[in-house]
């Protein structure tokens, strides 16, 4: 098995960064989380969240086959004062195929019919 290695790059060149303890996958996410902390100071904002999980499908079974859930992490998650919305973000530097879909499935069955605006950064 091969070890960790802190130094070698990440497949999309993104340099991993650590603010107040967080880890962010890239500087544009930690640029993006020090604008979002500025904006919560300035009362703009209220109850920034960082990762916040939802689930796009329940686990269920298959001919005895145990499927796991199928969830979606986003990078951000705060309520506008101003307005009352709820905001969910996601910083990317590469749209992968992946990521796309769950988008799709995460607007349709979360975002649309909860309310809440999908922005990416």
């Amino acid at each position: 098995m091969p070890k960790f290695n802190p130094f070698r790059r990440s497949k999309y060149r993104a340099q991993r960064t650590v603010i107040d303890g967080h880890t962010f996958a890239s500087k544009k996410e930690a640029g993006a989380y020090l604008n979002f902390r500025a904006m919560q100071a300035n009362g703009q904002i209220t109850g920034l969240e960082l990762q916040p999980r939802f689930e796009l499908l329940g686990k269920f079974t298959y001919r005895n086959e145990k499927i796991r859930a199928l969830t979606y992490v986003a990078d951000f998650r705060f309520t506008l004062i101003e307005t009352g919305e709820v905001i969910v973000v996601d910083v990317k530097g590469f749209r992968t195929t992946e990521y796309l879909i769950k988008r799709k499935l995460f607007l349709h069955n979360i975002a649309i019919p909860q309310g809440i605006v999908f922005e990416e950064y």
